[in-house]
């Protein structure tokens, strides 16, 4: 139905150095001698072991820290001695071929804050006289190494938004543009950005005070830290995409500047499925450089805060206490000669020609909403991705807030309680430019103003709501039957799909409708309409009654559940579909594309067991390995397991003949 829809670019910006791209793999670093307090007990010839362990699996950086308390141990002198011994840890990186992004405010580190002993209580972002320490202190640390070619960016703090109190957002990005500028005047040339772990409300749905928007304009790229507790394994592994989708918003490279886990919480194996399924659906999300936390385990501190408080703290390294490697750096190790066999500085993003709509009340920003309403649409987009990523149509993210842009064939708009006045109108512009719509209802999960903040919806859908005022409709079962009455995309009529139904009372609700001049397309286990369509010239408008995204989003190991085929039937229908795909949900299936046209197919298996994928091709256009040899039309995958395929372009037609 769409009018040839090619498409969106995703963002997938690298950052650079002397004009060439910069590709961080790395460790955040803390010798297993110290932790924080390292440079006390410095050692450089165990620092030197440590890196070359990093750098024989491929490793090419650290994320490292000035430990506050002591490097600044009065307001306005720096030790020194510790000095000293960061320059001889710079010139260790540099012997070993590797680099450093030095961190100035720690800090909070590892369940624990530190602070200065002249701090006195003061606020971090508005005391001026504190803002001005920080300053100096920054500048006056960049001054000092600012021309050591082993160091390729500076981070300004580590979690900040955990250190100091909540400020109003206007305070903080005051801070932000002042310390930020304090490295710029100690000579420091090389990318910088806060080291706030990319927390603002655009990506949380929580206002703390930093905007990944504001901050953005300062910054030359953006640190997602991700440490998901979950119920979903899917949702799990896919978490940190999802951060890196949302963290885009400011318009910058996103490096996963900390993700891992304590293997206190996991076993070996899972250890290592964790973190092939982080690194390659980040990456396939638009992350341009990874920083593991952290680079070794601390069993000889036992002793030392934080972890004699925090004994899984002691456990999150890569490598173990004596530097053998731990299965995470053997996944880096894997995943480095990945990057490095498909040119990762030439790729782009495969484009999207799916929108996901991210409706503008997870930032917060109109008056008298309820506060829970933003983890809500969180927990729908996030529900949404899933089901997209599983229906292999790796989605374009849409922030409402910035515009509804035309260009995509399918633009979903899952669960969504809200969206202000003229996105309605807009999204039947959009359907009636050939594009299919599709949005899922829902009441919301609390009972302020509990129903749907919609307009237009006659004109859009062909309905009219059969609501009565200040009450919801519940969902009278355990599980939603839904029952296609005509076909759509691959699903035929009479087809059923079955949705467990969960949420809170205010929640779990459907939308009862009075039809006008839509199409029935599937009826709930009642008979009464669940999805309708409303034909706009070359595109339609989709409505389901039922807020299915929310359904998943509340329960606990939902996924893979069926909202994937819906979605993959309206892609069908929409002209949306990719050129490689994987008729089964268990697989995800994105690419990058190479400078020279070849595209790179990853297939991901979401699944604990293992999967045999039969793959679609569209084009006809030959899959191979990267090795160059033929692939079957069925693949086996082992359990979580990733493989790149190599997909040549299409040969160049002839020259037409001149008669």
């Amino acid at each position: 139905m769409s009018l040839g829809h090619v498409g969106r670019p995703r963002p997938f910006g690298m950052l650079e150095r002397d004009g060439a791209p910069l590709l961080w793999l790395g460790a955040n670093f803390w010798s297993r001698t110290g932790g924080p307090l390292m440079w006390r007990s410095y050692d450089g010839g165990v620092v030197r072991e440590e890196l070359a362990v990093l750098h024989e699996h491929g490793l090419n950086m650290t994320r490292s820290f000035f430990y506050w308390p002591d490097f600044m141990p009065e307001p306005d002198r720096l030790d020194e001695t510790l000095v000293a011994r960061y320059a001889d840890f710079l010139d260790a990186h540099l012997a070993m071929g590797m680099t450093t992004v030095p961190t100035f405010i720690v800090g909070h580190m590892s369940g624990e804050n530190w602070d200065p002993s002249w701090r006195g209580g003061r606020d971090l972002y508005g005391d001026v006289w504190l803002v001005a320490r920080q300053a100096w202190f920054i500048r006056h640390l960049t001054a000092r190494f600012a021309g050591h070619r082993a160091v390729s960016g500076w981070l300004v703090s580590n979690e900040m938004p955990i250190y100091g109190d909540p400020s109003p957002t206007e305070t903080v990005s005051s801070w932000a543009e002042l310390v930020v500028a304090a490295v710029r005047a100690g000579g420091g040339g090389q990318p910088v950005s806060l080291g706030d772990g990319a927390w603002g409300v655009e990506v949380t749905g929580r206002d703390n005070g930093f905007s990944v928007r504001e901050t953005g304009a300062m910054v030359d790229f953006v640190g997602p830290h991700v440490y998901p507790m979950g119920t979903d394994p899917v949702r799990q592994h896919l978490r940190a995409a999802l951060m890196c989708e949302l963290a885009a918003v400011a318009g910058k490279p996103v490096v996963m500047e900390e993700f891992g886990l304590s293997s206190d919480f996991v076993s070996p194996a899972n250890a290592a499925h964790y973190y092939r399924q982080v690194l390659h659906t980040s990456l396939l999300a638009g992350a341009t450089g990874w920083v593991a936390w952290n680079n070794t385990d601390y069993d000889d501190l036992r002793h030392q805060d934080p972890y004699r408080h925090h004994p899984f703290e002691m456990h999150f390294g890569i490598t173990d206490s004596r530097g053998a490697a731990k299965p995470p750096l053997l996944e880096l190790r894997d995943f480095a000669a990945a990057l490095s066999r498909v040119d990762l500085a030439r790729c782009r993003r495969a484009e999207a020609r799916t929108a996901l709509v991210v409706p503008s009340y997870l930032e917060g920003v109109f008056p008298f909403s309820d506060e829970d309403d933003a983890t809500f649409v969180l927990s729908a987009v996030e529900q949404a991705h899933v089901a997209a990523r599983e229906a292999d149509l790796p989605p374009g993210f849409v922030r409402e807030r910035d515009g509804l842009d035309e260009g995509y064939a399918l633009y979903l708009v899952p669960s969504v309680k809200a969206l202000t006045a003229p996105s309605w109108f807009r999204l039947q512009e959009l359907a009636e430019g050939g594009a299919t719509v599709w949005v899922s209802y829902a009441a919301g999960s609390n009972d302020t103003q509990r129903g749907p903040w919609w307009s237009n919806t006659e004109a859009l859908f062909g309905v009219r709501n059969a609501l009565s005022y200040g009450l919801n409709d519940p969902i009278e079962d355990d599980e939603v039957t839904i029952r296609f009455t005509t076909s759509l995309g691959e699903i035929a009529a009479g087809e059923e799909l079955a949705f467990p139904a969960a949420g809170t009372p205010d929640g779990r609700a459907f939308l009862p409708v009075e039809v006008l001049d839509a199409e029935v397309v599937a009826v709930d286990g009642r008979g009464r309409p669940a999805i309708l369509r409303k034909r706009h010239g070359a595109g339609q408008a989709v409505l389901c009654t039922y807020p299915l995204e929310y359904l998943a989003a509340a329960r606990p190991r939902a996924n893979p559940e069926p909202t994937w085929a819906i979605y993959r039937a309206l892609a069908m229908e929409a002209a949306a579909t990719g050129p490689v795909s994987v008729p089964d949900p268990r697989v995800l299936v994105d690419a990058l594309v190479h400078q020279d046209g070849t595209r790179y197919v990853w297939l991901v298996n979401a699944d604990p067991g293992p999967v045999k994928a039969g793959l679609r091709v569209a084009d006809g256009q030959p899959l191979r390995t990267l090795d160059g040899e033929p692939v079957d039309p069925v693949v086996e995958l082992a359990p979580y397991g990733v493989t790149v395929l190599r997909q040549p372009p299409a040969p160049a037609a002839p020259p037409e003949e001149k008669p």
